[in-house]
């Protein structure tokens, strides 16, 4: 492949590695040298100097030429790159840049002929002795053939020269290695998860549109080796096997690789047999089950570019037909189908060969189709606008940009006069749909995301004809400069005074963009349109905008309003049509320094996101047949997430700019409650608002503020009832946006909290951000108002721990601690709660909260409650309870030998584990009760077992280890007998505690060996441990 000035350096690529490059450093440094021209081949040698520490390299390179081209290249690196590698550059720019040290000869055969016999015998016998073990075979076989008076050879006159050139007959074209080319693509293909890949392979089909615009016939040629490549990628059968959808990046290049065969197919200069030839190849592989369907619903057979076509206000006779119905169309069905076009029409000749043609003196009409305008300007009609927009790419990419030029501006003309046309009829019928509140999509696809991509092909032909060359076009330009941003200037269209393609450029893609169309089917083909839109707007962004051209965006955004079903910004919007955000967006913020009324009415009525409507208009009953069909694939937007991004990245773009302004801040606001229904988006408006209205460096916007509120109530109530895992970060936002805008709105937060917040959000975040030190400084609060915050925070606290006392209850008391009667209040809820089946774990809870604070006996008496709920079985060692119970006992110790005893009934009541019960027993024979810090009456000694209250504690514990022992003996197993040895052991120990202890224990034993004697190795171990 062809390396040349014209070829820019990928993004990042070091130009040092460019082959142009390469070779021209080469040529500097005089590593060409023993350079000859033998008729059209040129040879030489070229000295590689290779990396720093590698040995240098020669290279015998040679080169074939035929009438400015390079048809054949050979070179002993062995290169396996695209393009021509450096020494082949190098040999090259030395043929070009010093033709005058370039030893010439004739052709070959030229020398040839001016030897005589004896010459001619010795100049092939040293040529076959310096090259013997090269062409020796060859050249017997071909002397064989000579003298053997029949052969084929002796049948032709004359004998090939391959320095002589090709006959001017001959086609002749630029070397292409094919064989490099389908390697090349190949291991790209297999490589296609990596973004590189990608790149370089849009890099080779940017060369083919290169070799397209100059009319290089190569360019075809590289097309077809890179579709059967393309074809041949294991992963087409494996994805339809699997039933799953390609890759993004392996659909866009299927895209482009369409796009690029209806150039091909439309080429205006091609001749019949090669489009014919390029027919067949597509319809081969058009039938192939791999070959890939074109994306989204799009028409094959759209509505031509008529100026009498109309809204209405049902759906045509069809119109449901192209949705509902499409037969099976790939990627190649577009430039299948532009096999039938043809460049031969007169009108369209006229189109293309002046830049002003004027209607004929013998008529301008065919029928009912008209050649040109009211305004004499002309018009290309009856086809549809992807196929005329396409004729206009295809003109770019085979080098004529003028014609292009020429075609997109009758296109231009044919637009406006359908829409002149259009609004005209809408008019007629407005009140009609108005009343209704529905509409039909006039336009069943839409023209941003599809195939051809009809309004970036305009847009970029009109562009291109008013961009500002570069003052300077550096050689080699330095990978790490920041790619200027391109400069465009007003370039008038002939024929239409005051009139730029610039501007006209501007009003397309406001047309395509702002056009009512619905959201085409498919995941790939929705992210398509999304990216399109993107891609122009990108394109629009480049343009800076002047008098000229705020004037054009005034028209079409007005015209954009008024549009009725053309528009995306009508009135009435059809259900499932793609949302306006992202085009809104930009309008907002380029109209809003010129005209903010128009700026805010404009992207206001863009904020709709009717697909997410629920029902119908009312006074509709039955709703258009249309529009029921496809509401019915509500489920087919998968892209839903994305476009309520756009919808409030839009929002926020208002809310910024309206800052200060209370009559739009208000109007946004009603916007967004009406039109945003995720929460997580309200949210995250909220918080831009507040972000916005609480500068660093100035005060407030008490407007903005309110509002970023209001949102945040909206969340609240929203996500109440269904609850999201960033429910606790919204709430502590919203007491701190309240607490931004002051006391009121604190306590109006406080004070309805039962429609915002849960119970427990409301008394552990609400009622105690609110009332933290910080928050009161930052509220600077005298005395009174710190006095009506606490109390409302008091009563909010008290309201959740009634509402929720399981949750609440704790935090109400901790809130309440300063407060004398709410901390009573709260006190009896929990009492109260207790009563109402609040489990033990919350009141022990409680009751360690209690002791805490200093009140051991409501401590103590919750404690009580708590036991009395309790039940802890006597295999339940690990009771998640046991610590509970356990403080709960040396609470009663330390407070005196009264309240033990009444602790004593309960504990036995319910506490069956025999290890638990002899441990609370040793506890309390440890030392005298009410020694503890909170005890208030003190014993003489240590209260002993045989003696009330502990003797019943001791009965208790003894008859859980007899039950214990029996149950476990029942079901006991070989590999736990020194388990329930141990368990004897400590069963002594507790038997021991009573007077006859010892003989309690050795009834005991003798009862279990006489009841489990058949337990023989078990009552073995038994007798050896205890007798």
């Amino acid at each position: 492949m062809y390396s040349s000035l014209g070829y820019q350096s990928a993004e990042g690529e070091q130009d040092a590695r460019v082959p142009f490059t390469r070779g021209l450093h080469l040529l500097q440094s005089g590593s060409v040298d023993r350079v000859l021209q033998v008729g059209f081949h040129l040879s030489g040698n070229v000295r590689d100097p290779g990396s720093p520490g590698e040995p240098e390299h020669f290279h015998h390179v040679s080169v074939s030429f035929d009438r400015c081209k390079i048809t054949a290249v050979s070179c002993s690196c062995d290169n396996r790159d695209l393009f021509y590698c450096a020494h082949v550059v190098a040999l090259s720019l030395y043929r070009i840049r010093h033709a005058l040290q370039v030893e010439l000869r004739l052709p070959i055969s030229e020398t040839l002929s001016q030897m005589n016999r004896d010459q001619l015998q010795k100049f092939v016998q040293y040529l076959i002795s310096a090259h013997h073990t090269e062409v020796l075979p060859t050249a017997q076989r071909l002397a064989d053939e000579v003298l053997l008076l029949g052969s084929e050879i002796n049948l032709v006159h004359g004998a090939p020269d391959p320095t002589a050139g090709a006959s001017i007959e001959d086609a002749n074209c630029w070397h292409l290695d094919e064989e490099q080319i389908q390697e090349q693509v190949k291991q790209l293909l297999s490589n296609g998860g990596y973004y590189g890949a990608s790149q370089q392979l849009r890099s080779m089909f940017s060369k083919v549109r290169e070799m397209l615009r100059m009319r290089d016939s190569n360019g075809a040629r590289m097309l077809i080796l890179m579709t059967q490549q393309f074809l041949q990628d294991p992963r087409l059968a494996l994805w339809r096997q699997q039933g799953a959808g390609m890759t993004d990046k392996c659909r866009q290049l299927w895209d482009e690789l369409g796009a690029l065969w209806v150039c091909v197919i439309l080429s205006p200069h091609c001749k019949p047999e090669e489009r014919a030839g390029w027919l067949q190849l597509l319809a081969t592989w058009d039938k192939l089950d791999v070959c890939p369907l074109e994306e989204g619903n799009y028409s094959f057979d759209g509505l031509s570019l008529q100026p009498t076509a109309a809204p209405s206000p049902g759906p045509q006779q069809g119109e449901v037909e192209v949705t509902a119905a499409r037969s099976r169309h790939t990627v190649f069905g577009r430039a299948l189908q532009a096999g039938v076009l043809h460049w031969k029409d007169a009108h369209l000749q006229r189109i293309l060969a002046s830049d002003s043609p004027s209607p004929s003196l013998t008529g301008s009409t065919e029928g009912d189709k008209p050649d040109f305008d009211p305004q004499g300007r002309p018009l290309w009609l009856g086809e549809s606008f992807p196929t005329a927009c396409a004729r206009v790419d295809t003109l770019r990419a085979h080098g004529y940009p003028r014609k292009a030029l020429r075609l997109a501006g009758a296109i231009v003309n044919t637009l406006r006069l359908q829409r002149r046309h259009q609004l005209e009829i809408y008019k007629q019928q407005k009140k009609e749909l108005l009343q209704k509140g529905i509409t039909c999509i006039t336009n069943t696809e839409g023209w941003v995301g599809h195939p051809l991509d009809p309004i970036g092909c305009l847009c970029r032909a009109l562009l291109e004809a008013c961009r500002l060359e570069e003052e300077s076009l550096s050689l080699y330009p330095d990978s790490g400069i920041e790619k200027r941003k391109a400069l465009y200037q007003h370039v008038p269209v002939p024929g239409s005074p005051g009139e730029s393609y610039l501007a006209l450029a501007l009003e397309v893609a406001l047309l395509g963009l702002g056009q009512q169309r619905p959201l085409p089917e498919g995941l790939y083909a929705q992210d398509k349109v999304v990216r399109n839109e993107e891609q122009l707007l990108a394109l629009l962004e480049d343009v800076a905008l002047d008098d000229r051209l705020v004037q054009v965006l005034r028209k079409q955004a007005g015209l954009l309003l008024d549009g009725g079903p053309l528009s995306g910004f009508g009135e009435v919007l059809f259900r499932e049509s793609v949302p306006m955000h992202t085009c809104a967006r930009y309008l907002f913020s380029a109209l809003l320094p010129h005209d903010p009324d128009l700026a805010y009415r404009l992207a206001l009525r863009a904020m709709r996101l009717p697909v997410l409507e629920t029902a119908f208009p009312a006074g509709d009953p039955h709703p258009n047949p249309l529009d029921s069909i496809m509401s019915s694939r509500f489920p087919r937007w998968f892209i839903l997430g994305h476009l309520e991004m756009r919808q409030c990245e839009l929002a926020s773009t208002m809310l910024t700019a309206a800052k200060g302004d209370p009559k739009w801040l208000h109007a946004v606001l009603a916007s967004i409650q009406q039109n945003i229904h995720s929460p997580a988006l309200l949210f995250k408006l909220a918080q831009d608002a507040c972000k916005t209205a609480t500068p660093a460096s100035a005060p407030p916007d008490t407007t903005l503020l309110g509002i970023a509120l209001e949102l945040g109530l909206q969340v609240m109530r929203m996500t109440l009832s269904t609850m999201t895992w960033r429910r606790r970060e919204m709430v502590r936002w919203l007491v701190s946006c309240a607490t931004e805008i002051g006391p009121q709105a604190l306590m109006n937060l406080m004070q309805n909290w039962y429609s915002l917040f849960t119970p427990v959000e409301a008394s552990t975040i609400v009622a105690v951000t609110g009332t933290t030190h910080t928050t009161l400084l930052r509220l600077q609060l005298d005395t009174p108002q710190r006095e009506e915050l606490w109390t409302c925070a008091c009563t909010l606290a008290l309201q959740c721990a009634m509402k929720d006392p399981q949750n609440c209850a704790l935090p109400a008391l901790t809130l309440c601690e300063k407060n004398h009667a709410a901390f009573e209040a709260a006190y009896q809820i929990v009492l109260d709660a207790a009563a109402g089946g609040l489990g033990h774990a919350h009141l022990f809870t409680v009751a360690r909260y209690m002791e805490h604070r200093g009140l051991p006996l409501r401590a103590y008496k919750l404690a009580t409650l708590a036991l009395a709920q309790l039940s802890i079985a006597f295999n339940q060692d690990s009771h998640p309870a046991v610590s509970d119970v356990l403080w709960a006992c040396s609470l009663s110790h330390s407070l005196g030998r009264h309240e033990l005893s009444a602790l004593v009934p309960l504990i036995i009541r319910s506490i069956h584990c025999a290890p638990m019960l002899s441990d609370i027993l040793r506890r309390w024979t440890l030392s005298a009760p009410g020694l503890g810090p909170l005890g208030s009456r003190r014993a003489a000694k240590p209260l002993g077992t045989d003696r009330a209250p502990l003797c019943q504690l001791l009965d208790a514990a003894v008859a859980a280890y007899i039950t214990t022992s029996h149950s476990r003996l029942t079901h006991i197993s070989p590999r736990h007998y020194s388990d329930f040895i141990e368990f004897l052991g400590k069963a002594r120990e507790t038997f021991l505690l009573a007077p006859d202890g010892h003989l309690q224990f050795a009834q005991f034993l003798e009862n279990i060996k006489q009841t489990y004697k058949g337990k023989k190795k078990l009552m073995l171990l038994v007798r050896e441990r205890f007798g």
